[in-house]
C-alpha cells in the first residue's frame, strides 16, 4: 500500500529530539524499511539533524520510506506562522500545530494515498474529512477522542480504522467509534537497550554509595507524573537514611529553555533533604538506560489517566522492581509483576511500599525475574508487526 503519516507537528522524524510518538514512528518505519511492506511517506517538521539522519541517506530507504519536510522553524516560517494566527481563530489547535497541517495539505492533496495515517490528531482528521479525506486512519496515544471531544461525532466516524495504545483507550474511543473499528496495538521499546546498556555509569558519580537503596522516578516532572507524592514519601522515610531517590528527566524534552514553576518548586522541597534526592535534569533517551540500572526499584506513581506508560516497560525491562498506581493503561503492562497501588492516601501508600521492598530483597529478586520476562511482550519488533498487521483488514 501507498501510506501517508502525518505526525503531531512538534517533534520532528526521525525522532533526533526525542518524543515518544516519535520514536513510536521510528520503529514501525525501521520495521517496514527491513520488510519493504509499504511505500510511506512521512510529513514532519524540519530539522537540521532530522534531514541528514541516517535512515533517510540510506540507499535501500529512499525507495521503501519517504521524508517531506515542513519548515516551521526559519524566520520566514515563524513570521508566516504568526500571520496565519492573526488571520486564522478558533481553529482546532493553536496556531503552530495549524500551520503545520495547513503545509502538509497543500503537498497531501496533489498526491494519492491508498490511507493516510494521523498520529494522534484526531483534530487532523476532523478538517481532512470536511475537505473529502475518506481514507484516514488513527494512531491514538492519548484519551483524545471520545464522547466529549469537540466534533467526536464526525471525527469518530471519519476512520477507517482506529488503532489505540491500550484497552483502556480503546474504551473510551468506543464512546464516539464504531467498537469494530477499534483496535489495540499496544506500544514498544528496544528490549535490548534496557536488558544490557551500552553504557555503565557509576553511583558514586552521582554522590550515592554502594550500599545506599536507590529508588528510580524516570519521565517527566509535571504534576500528574505524581513526583511531588513521591517526594513526600521520601520524607516520611527520614528514618532510612540510606533510601534515596533519583529524578530522572525534566519538565519537557530537549528542547525546554527553563525550568517551570512546578519544578522550581520539587526542588525547594528536595532542599529538606538536600542528600537523598539528585535530580539528573534531562537525559537523552540512548542515555536512559544506564541511568536506570543505578537504581534498587523504580517508582512510577502516575496521578492521571496514563494511556500506556513507556517508561513502565521501561523499568520492567531493565529488570527493576517496580511500584505504580492503579490508572489507565497501566495494570494492562504490568499487573502481577508489579506493586500497583491505589491513588487514594497516595503518599502513605508508596511509603509501605517502598519500604516493604527495601526490607525484603528476595522479593526484589523475584520481581525483576518477573519484569524481565514481562517486558519481552513489549518489544519494538511485536509493535510493529502488529501496527502493520492491524492495517491488513481494513474494510
Amino acid at each position: 500500500m501507498k501510506l501517508a503519516v502525518l505526525t503531531c507537528g512538534m517533534l520532528p522524524i526521525p525522532a533526533v529530539q526525542g518524543g515518544a510518538v516519535e520514536n513510536l514512528i521510528d520503529f514501525y518505519l525501521e520495521y517496514n524499511e527491513r520488510e519493504k511492506l509499504h511505500d510511506i511517506t512521512v510529513y514532519s517538521p524540519w530539522d537540521a539533524r532530522a534531514a541528514v539522519h541516517s535512515d533517510i541517506n540510506s540507499d535501500i530507504n529512499s525507495d521503501i520510506n519517504h521524508y517531506v519536510f515542513i519548515d516551521v522553524t526559519s524566520v520566514k516560517a515563524r513570521i508566516s506562522r504568526k500571520i496565519y494566527s492573526y488571520l486564522h481563530h478558533n481553529e482546532y489547535y493553536n496556531y503552530f500545530i495549524e500551520y503545520y497541517f495547513e503545509k502538509v495539505y497543500s503537498d497531501l492533496k496533489n498526491k494519492n494515498y491508498d490511507y493516510i495515517i494521523i498520529e494522534n490528531g484526531a483534530g487532523l482528521a476532523y478538517k481532512l474529512s470536511q475537505r473529502g479525506f475518506n481514507n484516514l486512519i488513527l494512531h491514538l496515544h492519548n484519551d483524545v477522542l471520545n464522547s466529549q471531544t469537540r466534533y467526536h461525532d464526525i471525527i469518530g466516524n471519519s476512520f477507517k480504522k482506529v488503532l489505540t495504545v491500550s484497552d483502556y483507550i480503546k474504551t473510551k474511543v468506543s464512546t464516539t467509534c464504531p467498537v469494530n473499528r477499534i483496535m489495540t496495538v499496544y506500544n514498544g521499546i528496544n528490549i535490548q537497550n534496557f536488558t544490557k546498556p551500552s553504557t555503565t555509569l557509576n553511583r558514586k558519580d552521582f554522590g550515592f554509595s554502594p550500599d545506599d537503596f536507590i529508588i528510580v522516578f524516570s519521565g517527566r516532572m509535571t504534576k500528574d507524573k505524581g513526583i511531588a507524592e513521591l517526594f513526600n514519601a521520601i520524607f516520611q522515610l527520614q528514618d532510612y537514611p540510606q533510601i534515596k531517590l533519583m529524578a530522572l528527566g525534566s519538565n519537557f524534552f530537549e528542547n525546554a529553555s527553563k525550568e517551570d514553576a512546578f519544578l522550581q518548586e520539587l526542588k525547594n522541597m528536595a532542599k529538606q533533604i538536600a542528600n537523598r534526592i539528585v535530580f539528573t535534569g534531562f537525559v537523552p533517551y540512548s542515555m536512559v538506560p544506564a541511568y536506570l540500572h543505578i537504581a534498587d526499584i523504580a517508582v512510577l506513581p502516575s496521578m492521571w489517566e496514563e494511556p500506556f506508560g513507556l517508561t513502565i516497560v521501561e523499568a520492567m525491562a531493565s529488570g527493576l522492581p517496580l511500584i505504580t498506581t492503579r490508572c489507565g493503561g497501566i495494570p494492562e503492562i504490568c499487573e502481577g509483576v508489579a506493586t500497583i497501588v491505589e491513588r487514594k492516601d497516595i503518599v502513605n501508600n508508596l511509603t509501605n511500599a517502598i519500604l516493604e521492598l527495601y526490607e525484603h530483597p528476595e522479593k526484589r529478586k523475584q520481581m525483576s525475574i518477573a519484569s524481565q520476562k514481562r517486558a519481552q511482550m513489549f518489544n519494538k519488533e511485536s509493535y510493529a508487526k502488529n501496527f502493520f498487521d492491524a492495517l491488513k483488514d481494513i474494510q
